[in-house]
């Protein structure tokens, strides 16, 4: 009898939870093709297909749903004992902010992991837009955080991702029509660079929709509302990555910024960026010293 393979069985359970190998792909930083080689190799070891392919949106067969379950015990019992090898537990309160753009469809879940690998901390968490992190920080209200770097140049970058152009599944541009644009409330980055674009362009644009929340703009998009600019990793069901006229400038990288961890307890704010990187399987850059 072989052995189940945990990096499997994390990959397999990110494509359950995200709905889509796309969305999975994001989550664990592989490019999609690795996740769906992933998913062959374990579905090659236990003798069974884990999901539906023929279906109009990925469901779980029944070998895969009885699988999930064993899975997510699995992992659960490779963190409690990975806990219990730990030296002796640090201990304390690390209030975070943490904004919508970094690792929007994983940071739940890894926060919960890392909660049980570290059940000394205690983390207060506020998840908010950068701009209002950053008057949290300055107000003295947290201890650290991770936040898109505005037009400023604060903080240190642990993260970069492409920038990319979304739009619903079955748009399509109308190059006879301004762009239809879903935006942010003001201040914000991604709002100032997609009119920074489009003026460059010589592009026509109208605001079609202006909301509070990242998940409002996802919604929005997703429902056909307008395009928007956002870091890859957005990407949700009924999303597309869409082609740009040529003329149109290339979006930039966004970055994500860690600011507090030369102040905050170094005991409790190193363990918990250096998971979130390790998580995100992040590039060198983002290591910490």
């Amino acid at each position: 009898m072989r052995d189940l393979d945990l990096d499997l069985l994390r990959a397999f359970v990110a494509v359950a939870d995200a709905g889509s190998f796309t969305a999975a792909a994001d989550m664990v930083s592989r490019s999609q093709s690795a996740v769906s080689q992933k998913i062959r190799r374990l579905e090659d070891l236990i003798g069974y297909p884990v999901f539906d392919r023929n279906s109009r949106s990925l469901a779980l067969t029944g070998a895969g749903g009885q699988l999930l379950i064993g899975a997510r015990r699995l992992l659960d019992l490779n963190d409690d004992v990975l806990r219990s090898l730990q030296a002796p537990q640090t201990t304390g309160r690390l209030r975070v902010g943490i904004c919508e753009d970094f690792v929007p469809l994983q940071l739940s879940r890894l926060l919960a992991r890392f909660l049980r690998l570290h059940p000394g901390i205690q983390l207060d968490v506020n998840t908010s837009l950068t701009h209002g992190l950053f008057q949290e920080f300055e107000a003295g209200n947290l201890d650290l955080v991770i936040a898109t770097r505005e037009f400023k140049e604060r903080g240190r970058v642990i993260w970069r991702e492409p920038m990319v152009w979304f739009a619903a599944s079955d748009f399509r541009l109308d190059p006879e029509r301004p762009v239809p644009l879903v935006l942010l409330q003001p201040p914000c980055t991604y709002r100032e660079l997609m009119f920074t674009t489009l003026d460059a362009a010589r592009q026509a644009w109208v605001t079609a929709c202006t909301v509070s929340s990242l998940m409002g703009v996802q919604a929005a998009v997703a429902g056909g509302l307008g395009i928007t600019l956002l870091g890859r990793s957005f990407i949700q069901q009924g999303m597309q990555i869409i082609d740009v006229p040529k003329h149109w400038p290339p979006p930039p990288m966004t970055e994500i910024v860690v600011l507090g961890d030369d102040t905050a307890d170094k005991s409790l704010a190193q363990p918990l960026l250096e998971f979130l990187i390790e998580g995100m399987q992040m590039p060198p850059l983002a290591r910490i010293d």
